[in-house]
């Protein structure tokens, strides 16, 4: 009676992961998707993945709503994609902030490296250092120079202690042997607003956040912080360029979902996210916001986020960073 009983169960069991597969493959998706991004509207990861969910949702032939949780260095919004129901309903465009530098500064009711289920490292939003339009800096050299004629005195502006600016800064600081002041934010994007205006001398940004304010002559570029020239600003220098050699510092554009989400719905979502960014003008506009295509594979995404957390957490704990 108990073999029988246990053999029946174990063939309901099959059957339910071969339904569920059949259903996560043939009627995924049926309805909208949920997409949390833990950051602030117009930062560089919320202006790239309205971009690619668009097109994304053009393919499945169901749109993605997003809902911006920003606030407590992203925190929130990440546990509601961690506790999310794994369905395939509720994925998160997250950066490498929310999934590598947080965690390692602030308690976290979730791990970034079990918790959920990697989809993509879509691209890689690449960097600059701002300045006001009438900043007396013109180039590096010329704010390096007056911050170590000054110290303490010059300050930047960051989305809040941990976020990509803080480390980006604190990074640049210690290669150069400078001594600045931290400002932080409630976002990547109201301490952009904050240069602009003139409260804070300097920032690292993510290109994606800045663009519209550059264009508009409301922010300068002094450098950006990538290998080589960016093929959209030719004429800005590389912060390697300007006396700080092999210095570069870029962020992430991911998709995740809870753990827990079926393979062929992770699956299904991945080839979605390829086909989109193999289209032309989702392409032209994801390079024009300062993204680096990348569309790693669920596996290379996985093996690169536990990297990048190691990478992290030795620089915040190098740097003494704490949370406000």
């Amino acid at each position: 009676m108990n073999a029988r009983f246990l053999t029946r169960l174990l063939t309901l069991a099959c059957m339910a992961g071969a339904a569920l597969s059949a259903v996560a493959q043939g009627d995924y998706p049926n309805k909208p998707i949920r997409t949390i991004i833990p950051l602030a509207a117009g930062s560089a990861v919320d202006n790239g993945a309205r971009v690619l969910l668009q097109r994304m949702g053009t393919d499945l032939g169901q749109s993605f709503v997003l809902e911006n949780i920003p606030g407590s260095a992203g925190l929130i919004g990440a546990e509601r994609v961690a506790k999310a129901a794994p369905d395939g309903y509720t994925v998160g465009g997250f950066n490498d902030s929310v999934l590598t530098m947080v965690p390692n500064i602030y308690k976290a009711n979730w791990d970034p490296l079990t918790d959920f289920a990697p989809i993509s490292l879509v691209g890689t939003i690449e960097w600059g250092l701002v300045v006001k339009p009438d900043s007396p800096y013109q180039t590096v050299a010329d704010f390096i120079k007056d911050a170590k004629a000054n110290p303490g005195k010059l300050n930047y502006g960051s989305g809040g202690s941990g976020s990509p600016q803080h480390l980006a800064m604190a990074i640049f600081a210690q290669r150069t042997g400078i001594n600045l002041t931290h400002v932080p934010y409630k976002g990547a994007t109201p301490a952009a607003v904050a240069t602009a205006a003139g409260e804070v001398d300097a920032a690292f940004q993510g290109l994606g956040t800045v663009t519209s304010l550059i264009a508009a002559g409301k922010l300068r570029l002094l450098a950006v912080s990538t290998p080589q020239r960016l093929p959209q600003y030719p004429n800005v220098p590389t912060v390697s360029e300007s006396g700080l050699s092999d210095f570069f510092f870029n962020s992430w554009l991911a998709l995740v979902a809870p753990k827990g989400t079926p393979a062929p719905i992770i699956d299904r979502l991945y080839s979605s996210m390829r086909r989109s960014l193999d289209d032309a003008e989702t392409r032209r506009q994801l390079v024009g916001l300062g993204i680096t295509i990348r569309g790693s594979t669920p596996s290379e995404f996985g093996s690169a986020l536990k990297d990048q957390y190691a990478l992290y957490r030795k620089v915040i704990q190098d740097n003494n960073i704490k949370a406000d």
